[in-house]
């Protein structure tokens, strides 16, 4: 079997934002307390924060971090995780059934996002919470002194404005089981004046609205398309939701993930173009895909009412790798409209790094992101890909590759994204550029194995991570290659 792929750096698809490359954090588990924040570590800084998570969170490149959830938002209040640490309240959280001590709030987090050269973007609670509790935490972050947020904020510390660029308009309000749950217009007349208030306190705010918290909700797409139409013109996103699941451990079909991935993001796209059109308005909304991963095998989400229970502390294996890659390929192939992404979540609790006493350890999705973090920067390129198909129990026929790639004219560095979904075989494949073509492989990076189901453990820290192999010239705007089976592959160019 041979396959092909077709590269020309004038078929552009779009920029592709920084933004795509984010991270979530949620007081969910152990994600803060154990994870971000545990200054009872040895690894911990004199603040309390874990700078060995910090610095493997540095390697991701973060860009943008969303929190504090999430679930968790419904019922949270921003007061109680401001001021001194021993004034803090101690509360039950309803989502979780844990105790959230409130040690780490709003400003820890602002605190992180710098240590981490990434972005802040925050929930305001829409479930519980009021719309001038919304605007008032705009005013506690983004407002100069002299006003009576500002100035507390001041008073805690930071007479400097955070700046928070990026608010989510509440968490998953289409869900019954979020706290303070509505129906799609009463959600859209409260994210509405939410909105208002929240502009009036810094109208250089981005607003991103709750769409569907998943494809497989009754009332999906019908609920993006009634809070879009009420209000359209007084936010910026609309946020989308998915979990990658394989209960039925059907490689094949899992392994095509990325037709359920992109198919989404085609529905939601014509949504907010459809209703542009209805409302004759003449703004452009994009889409957050602010929550995305896999997870289904530890859905625990009942803490005891303990701090910091671990819950949903997913183990990662090969195939979650390599459908975490072809969800990174899909925000390449999607930037025209896909501007934000967050993956869910970024330590211990379903997450890339698990965070022991000890040390450290990167399960195997961590390295898709890294590599596509590190290489998918400057514009997204229209790949055509001839490869043999086979056949899936969910999507039909599919092909054996799934491909993206990056060109960045301003340097002349590009990147090719290959994962060969393939079981048996290595693939032959020829990578034909078309037009003006690199001169050579800096570097060809690979994630593979012989075993989908393999993973890493504190006891085989490093079973699936990627390998480096040598460059090499490409003739004649052409590179032949032997892609292994169950591989991501990404080739870097100039």
């Amino acid at each position: 079997m041979t396959a092909r792929i077709y590269i020309d750096t004038q078929r552009i698809i779009g920029e592709i934002s920084p933004l795509l490359f984010g991270g979530f954090a949620e007081h969910m588990g152990r994600c803060i307390y154990g994870g971000l924040y545990d200054p009872g570590s040895p690894h911990a800084d004199g603040r309390g924060y874990r700078q060995d998570v910090l610095q493997a969170l540095r390697e991701l490149r973060l860009s943008v971090i969303r929190y504090p959830g999430g679930n968790f938002l419904s019922g949270y209040h921003w007061r109680d995780g401001v001021g001194p640490r021993e004034e803090r309240p101690r509360h039950r959280d309803l989502a979780w059934q844990s105790i959230e001590t409130n040690q780490f709030g709003t400003n820890e987090f602002i605190e992180v996002c710098r240590l981490l050269n990434a972005l802040p973007m925050l929930g305001v609670n829409l479930g519980t919470g009021t719309i001038e509790e919304a605007a008032a935490l705009v005013e506690y972050c983004n407002a100069p002194v002299g006003s009576h947020y500002a100035d507390l904020r001041a008073a805690h510390g930071y007479p400097t404005p955070h700046a928070v660029p990026y608010w989510c308009l509440g968490n998953e309000m289409d869900g019954p089981w979020q706290i303070g749950h509505l129906d799609a217009l009463d959600y859209g007349k409260k994210a509405r004046e939410a909105a208002k208030v929240m502009r009036l306190q810094d109208p250089a705010i981005q607003l991103i609205l709750c769409g569907s918290s998943s494809t497989s909700m009754r009332t999906y797409p019908e609920w993006d398309r009634l809070v879009l139409e009420t209000c359209y013109d007084q936010v910026d996103y609309l946020a989308l939701h998915y979990y990658a699941t394989n209960h039925d451990n059907d490689l094949g079909s899992y392994l095509a993930m990325a037709a359920q991935f992109e198919e989404q993001v085609d529905t939601l796209a014509a949504t907010l173009r459809y209703v542009k059109a209805v409302l004759r308005s003449r703004r452009t909304l994009y889409l957050s895909w602010d929550e995305w991963n896999v997870w289904y095998k530890d859905r625990s989400g009942r803490g005891g009412w303990q701090e910091g229970p671990p819950l949903s502390e997913e183990v990662y294996n090969l195939e979650d790798a390599l459908v975490v890659g072809q969800w990174l390929n899909v925000f390449l192939r999607k930037c025209d409209v896909l501007k934000i992404a967050c993956i869910a979540q970024i330590v211990n609790t379903i997450a890339p790094l698990h965070a022991t006493q000890d040390g450290l350890l990167r399960h195997t999705t961590y390295y898709p992101f890294l590599l596509a973090s590190a290489y998918g920067r400057g514009l997204s390129l229209d790949v055509l890909t001839q490869a043999p198909l086979y056949d899936t129990r969910l999507f039909g026929p599919m092909p054996l590759l799934d491909v993206a790639a990056s060109h960045d004219p301003a340097t002349g560095a590009g990147a090719v994204f290959i994962v060969n979904r393939s079981v048996g075989e290595p693939l032959v494949t020829e990578v034909v550029w078309q037009g003006a073509a690199p001169t050579r492989v800096l570097a060809r990076h690979e994630l593979t194995g012989d075993d989908p189901k393999a993973f890493n453990g504190l006891a085989e820290p490093n079973r699936v991570v990627p390998r480096t192999l040598p460059g090499q010239p490409i003739q004649d705007g052409r590179l032949t290659l032997s892609l292994p089976p169950l591989s991501f592959t990404v080739l870097a160019t100039t």
